[in-house]
């Protein structure tokens, strides 16, 4: 390869850099306290928007104050897309296995993911939750505890979101998931491009429910199979 293509293909190269850096900046919606946050923020979006084609749907979280999310759990790529549609910050309380996961740990503590130890310590990620949402941050998870689809029998969700919302007061703020390709993995939804969607459901206040009732209400929104 000559000196000139290769002059070429470096200035084609650093054009597409340019560009790519200008749409994520132009794409990034949500806050997150540091320039290269807000980059990925952007880049995210792109991604899930362009190659998962996911609609823009913007999820109906408060200008200000605490609010908690849940969704049901198909995919590893499941956060990318709640991060797409979000135009807050989310702080996701996570398995610790799945915090500690090889070379994405440094990733997982910058956004602010809370570990949760569920066989030793699981108050501890409850108390940063509440904190969290005291402070006015928004805390998303998946009740059912680990990948569930349709197609798999039964499962009773956590109580945690139903804790979460009854002493702090925050809203719960129900989404389903659906569209994915590969569903049921962990990375391999990620690359495989499908026809994401994310369903708004209604707002749940906690109002005068308790943590019980609300654990039911969540089960039925996210169990409930929508029309096709």
């Amino acid at each position: 390869m000559n000196t000139s293509i290769q002059i070429l293909l470096l200035i084609l190269l650093v054009l597409v850099l340019a560009f790519l850096n200008r749409r994520c900046r132009e794409a990034q919606r949500a806050d997150w306290g540091a320039s290269w946050l807000n980059w990925l923020d952007g880049f995210n979006r792109l991604y899930c928007r362009s190659y998962h084609r996911l609609p823009q749907v913007e999820i109906p979280l408060p200008e200000t104050g605490g609010a908690i999310l849940v969704a049901n759990h198909i995919s590893g790529l499941d956060p990318l897309l709640m991060l797409a549609s979000s135009s807050r910050p989310l702080r996701f309380i996570i398995a610790r296995e799945q915090f500690e996961r090889f070379g994405l740990q440094w990733l997982f503590r910058a956004v602010g993911c809370i570990p949760v130890d569920r066989e030793n310590s699981p108050e501890k990620a409850m108390r940063q939750a509440i904190k969290a949402l005291r402070d006015g941050e928004i805390i998303a998870l998946f009740p059912h505890g680990k990948i569930h689809l349709d197609s798999d029998p039964p499962r009773k969700i956590k109580a945690g979101a139903a804790r979460l919302a009854s002493l702090t007061g925050s809203p719960l703020i129900p989404l389903r998931i659906s569209g994915v390709s590969a569903q049921g993995g962990v990375m391999l939804p990620v690359f495989l491009r499908g026809h994401a969607r994310i369903q708004l459901l209604p707002v749940i206040e906690v109002g005068d429910r308790s943590p019980d009732s609300l654990n039911q209400l969540i089960q039925q929104t996210l169990d409930r199979i929508p029309p096709q």
